[in-house]
């Protein structure tokens, strides 16, 4: 196949026309240092507030709560790690969840081992935090509670506004990885409560290696990076000004045509859910039907492994990821989807599929078509899955 059919977007998202041409005077002419007092460089140190601003507005904050990062790890690290060294006199618990991204889960790994106590929180089958748990293991010695705004593999927008209210009577702060959620969905900061977010402008047609991390009035964080004065001494190094402006650009038109793409990407992601539950046996979708993100499909398949079938899509021009990963030769399921509880064999069997500003209707049907082909023999190779069929006919 000639033209690729890209259904993946929650990996990354295709650089817009228009960030991309916002960028171009900065990867050219325009290349001055932001912190040189010579007009090459102020105009430069203009371009980041422009950009600084535009994302401000985009969270109904003041341009000097957002901090230009590397992107969404960088973000997460440096808000787990600054909360933890910051309020280390007032307590050493963080508490998290079990299906937060690895930007998050490797960093409490880091700091457990560092002396800090980490609860990880269950999640019911839908893939909720337990509210009534975070009640239960909120302590006085909590310092941070860090829970992702949706999930980035079953797409579950978790019920932030009251995470950030049970957090709010505590003494602790709250930080959510918007990730994935950022350009998707509206987040008003106030209203859910919200001291921390992180954010990678990859994830929403801006260019990759930026992100920024919001930090609300009154919460000052430890330097991350030791060096130089950029990012009000916060984030030490010279900005990525080309990055930075695009991914401003990103941000505002990811918020200008938010309404436009929930509506279209839904449809589209529901017809989709539709149709394999109606012509693929043996399926079982992750993740709830509503408050879930608007582009994101994640179905398990029974008798077969995921990472197979990515492959085997590939081969058909469709990309797609698995949710599971091959581990010296044997798939084992991704640790969202071990989190839900559903069988072994379902798991390994994960597939997610995310839609973004250009999929259409007739590269779904495709997509479908394609994977009930495939999906039909790769089963027949599968000796479980025939016993399971003989099992079944003589019944």
């Amino acid at each position: 196949m000639t033209q690729k059919i890209y259904l993946d977007h929650a990996a990354t998202t295709p650089l817009s026309e228009e960030a991309l041409q916002e960028m171009m005077p900065y990867l050219k002419e325009n290349y001055g240092n932001p912190s040189s007092i010579y007009d090459l460089g102020a105009d430069n140190k203009g371009a980041l507030l422009k950009a600084r601003k535009a994302i401000a507005a985009t969270l109904q904050c003041e341009p000097q709560n957002i901090y230009f990062t590397s992107g969404g790890t960088e973000s997460d690290n440096w808000a787990l790690v600054g909360i933890a060294e910051q309020y280390a006199s007032r307590g050493k618990h963080i508490i998290t969840s079990k299906i937060e991204h690895h930007a998050i889960l490797n960093t409490c790994s880091y700091l457990e081992k560092r002396g800090y106590e980490i609860t990880y929180l269950d999640v019911d089958e839908q893939g909720f935090v337990r509210l009534d748990q975070l009640k239960q293991v909120l302590r006085s010695d909590t310092i941070l509670v860090s829970i992702m705004t949706a999930n980035n593999e079953i797409g579950t927008i978790q019920p932030i506004h009251e995470i950030g209210r049970i957090v709010k009577q505590s003494n602790a702060l709250f930080h959510t990885d918007a990730v994935q959620a950022y350009g998707q969905i509206p987040i008003p900061l106030e209203e859910w409560g919200i001291d921390l977010l992180s954010a990678s402008s990859h994830k929403f047609y801006g260019p990759k290696g930026a992100g920024f991390l919001y930090i609300r009035d009154g919460i000052r964080l430890p330097s991350f990076l030791h060096g130089g004065k950029q990012e009000r001494g916060m984030r030490a190094g010279t900005e990525n000004v080309p990055a930075i402006v695009g991914m401003g650009k990103a941000a505002s038109l990811a918020f200008e045509t938010m309404k436009e793409r929930r509506e279209k990407e839904t449809e589209l992601r529901d017809y989709m859910i539709h149709r394999m539950e109606q012509e693929i046996p043996y399926c079982h979708l992750n993740g709830p039907r509503g408050k879930r993100l608007p582009n994101n499909v994640n179905m398990s398949f029974s008798f077969v492994d995921g990472e197979t079938i990515v492959i085997l899509l590939d081969m058909e021009g469709i990309c797609a990821s698995a949710g599971s990963a091959c581990t010296a030769g044997q798939s084992v399921a991704s640790h969202v989807i071990n989190a839900l509880g559903i069988s072994a064999d379902l798991a390994i069997g994960t597939l997610r599929f995310t839609l973004g500003r250009q999929t259409t209707k007739a590269e779904i049907d495709q997509t479908v078509d394609a994977l009930k082909k495939i999906l039909e023999e790769n089963r027949k190779l599968n000796p479980r899955f025939t016993t399971f069929i003989q099992n079944n006919r003589k019944r």
